[in-house]
């Protein structure tokens, strides 16, 4: 997508007439409409610098004339929302806080910065003391395996049977689940089918299972914009792939411990065109994955 800018600088002015008093924003492909006023509400930080009467050069804009902001969409929600209130509320289980306090340093917003950093020490202190909820979800017998060789042992004692965790830097805890890949397919067949075929296009692949799963397999190449802040422990079937490449996936299910179990697809068949009996072939096809 083109996004034209322009290469004039403004004067400094005293008035703001030169900016609306609603702004449209698009952060990385995510539209946002906020007042003029909150961009400029916190002196020094990097939208002050912006959209400032100190300030104005004119910014990038895309297509439709919205401010255009090349980060992270999904988190910059709770950037606006800092400079709103000068409070944040992350949801439960929130998994990105690493990657906030990130932008919070790129919009140079040090208070954010602060709140954010007992939230990340609280999670790096997990390996030596587990909460409730990760001891409720660790059960030998249904869904965690073990790695023996682990430099330390922590024993938690239960009413019938008590459970050993392996924790430290030789540990491997890996849970037990299904995965399954979908995706939908096509591919082309002419008159003369091994010189006009036109192999096999994926659009898209489909991620199902447990979140948690799903994010330890496919990592940042695991697209989660449609369905953000769920808790690990949930299911989604609206997560999908950066790639369109089928194997690729395969590789990383197999280097995760993922072995197939089954397989199932539906195909129809369209014919193109009347005269040269071209077959379009479209198909679903879903694989399942589990991991012992």
């Amino acid at each position: 997508m083109a996004m034209p800018e322009k290469s004039s600088c403004t004067k400094p002015s005293e008035d703001f007439s030169h900016f609306p008093q609603i702004i449209e924003l698009n952060v990385g492909g995510q539209v946002y409409i906020t007042r003029y006023p909150t961009l400029i509400s916190i002196p020094g930080s990097l939208l002050w610098e912006m959209f400032s009467e100190k300030n104005l050069c004119s910014l990038t804009q895309d297509n439709k004339g919205r401010f255009f902001i090349d980060r992270d969409g999904f988190l910059f929600r709770y950037v606006l929302d800092y400079m709103r209130d000068r409070q944040v509320v992350l949801p439960d289980h929130f998994p990105e806080h690493g990657r906030l306090q990130r932008e919070a340093e790129y919009f140079r917003l040090p208070e954010l910065v602060k709140m954010l950093a007992p939230k990340l020490n609280k999670l790096n202190s997990v390996g030596n003391d587990l909460c409730q909820n990760d001891l409720e979800e660790l059960s030998p017998s249904i869904d965690t395996m073990f790695n023996p060789s682990s430099s330390s042992i922590v024993h938690i004692s239960g009413p019938d049977n008590p459970l050993a965790l392996t924790t430290g830097a030789g540990s491997h805890l890996k849970k037990a689940g299904f995965i399954t890949i979908g995706y939908r397919g096509s591919y082309t067949l002419g008159r003369d089918s091994q010189t006009d075929a036109k192999f096999r296009r994926v659009a898209r692949i489909m991620v199902c299972g447990k979140i948690s799963l799903a994010k330890e397999v496919f990592g940042d190449t695991l697209n989660e914009s449609r369905d953000p802040d769920r808790p690990p422990e949930r299911y989604t079937s609206r997560y999908y792939l950066k790639f369109t490449f089928l194997e690729q996936a395969f590789d990383r299910l197999a280097d995760a411990g993922f072995h197939m179990v089954a397989c199932n697809s539906t195909g129809t068949c369209t014919v193109t065109h009347d005269q040269t009996d071209d077959k379009i072939w479209t198909s679903y096809t879903e694989y399942v994955f589990y991991r012992e």
